[in-house]
């Protein structure tokens, strides 16, 4: 299959549609991306990676990284971590604090806001005042490039607006669902919402999830099958908010959002894919992303289904 062509169909049928929806503005350092910008990649687990658009330009993953402080957590707590966080769609938006106030502090998924928050508050007791690196390197390690990194501007603009983040926590650490201090925990999770990758590395990345937790290019082994199993499930029910539904319904892959305009998937034994596109839908979901991925369904017919 011709990858590169497919690609550059998907740029060319896209590239209309590019300024619509609304870049991320309740965070400040995110509202300046430039609505206009388009990359997509793909990395084969034969070693392969194809690549198009603004690949190497670099943005916040923000909510992608959910994806590898879960993994971390699972393989350091096993299924103790259930009595914490949840595996259930929320249907609800991200930072819903009325979900968490009906069902006594405990977040539907690892994937939504405070679901993610309890798992930096059980990363921060596990590594300490380390945890945020401790994020970062495992994210580099999965990539295999150490250039990756925390943007702190981005970081200090989402601890100075996230106000609904500490409330969340603060509802949380009420029901006894945070251990640590809150001002400890959400440093841990406003620096893992920062980092900063392009969508060649960012697929990179996520290429063990489409071998079985083995990174098929240095062999390196990052999760068990078993976990790697779970955490594709997650991402295929719970990737994209309260839109997780028609995502799957729609493209039939694993995948994840981040508000930073980010999207990856997983065609299992295949590939992993990154898109980068910032002008979010109502969801909170890259637009053109979405529609990207749709259309590589489409050209490429690869899907679970």
């Amino acid at each position: 299959m011709d990858y590169q062509a497919i690609l550059e169909q998907i740029r060319s049928d896209i590239t209309p549609h590019l300024g619509q929806g609304k870049v991320a503005s309740y965070i400040p350092a995110l509202a300046s991306a430039d609505p206009h910008d388009f990359a997509m990649s793909l990395h084969l687990i034969n070693g392969e990676s194809f690549h198009t658009g603004l690949s190497d330009k670099p943005f916040s993953i923000q909510s992608i990284s959910k994806v590898f402080m879960y993994e971390m957590a699972l393989s350091l707590f096993e299924e103790s971590i259930l009595s914490r966080v949840n595996v259930e769609p929320s249907g609800n938006p991200f930072n819903s604090l009325i979900q968490l106030e009906y069902e006594n502090g405990i977040p539907r998924n690892p994937f939504i806001n405070p679901g993610a928050i309890v798992i930096a508050d059980m990363l921060t007791s596990h590594f300490g005042d380390n945890a945020d690196q401790s994020i970062l390197q495992y994210f580099q390690n999965s990539s295999d490039n150490f250039s990756i990194h925390i943007d702190t501007q981005i970081a200090l603009s989402e601890r100075q607006s996230g106000f609904r983040n500490y409330a969340l926590a603060h509802l949380m650490k009420s029901f006894g669902n945070i251990t640590n201090e809150i001002d400890n925990v959400l440093h841990t999770y406003f620096n893992a919402c920062s980092i900063c990758a392009n969508t060649i590395q960012l697929s990179r990345c996520m290429l063990h999830l489409a071998n079985h937790g083995v990174d098929p290019v240095t062999n390196n082994k990052l999760l068990s099958a078993e976990h790697a199993k779970r955490i594709n499930a997650l991402m295929l029910t719970c990737g994209h908010y309260d839109a997780s539904g028609e995502f799957a319904y729609k493209i039939g892959l694993p995948g994840k959002s981040g508000v930073g305009g980010g999207i990856v998937a997983i065609v299992p034994n295949v590939m992993s894919i990154a898109v980068y596109s910032p002008s979010l839908n109502h969801h909170g979901n890259s637009l053109i992303g979405t529609m990207a991925l749709e259309l590589f369904i489409r050209y490429s017919g690869h899907t679970i289904f």
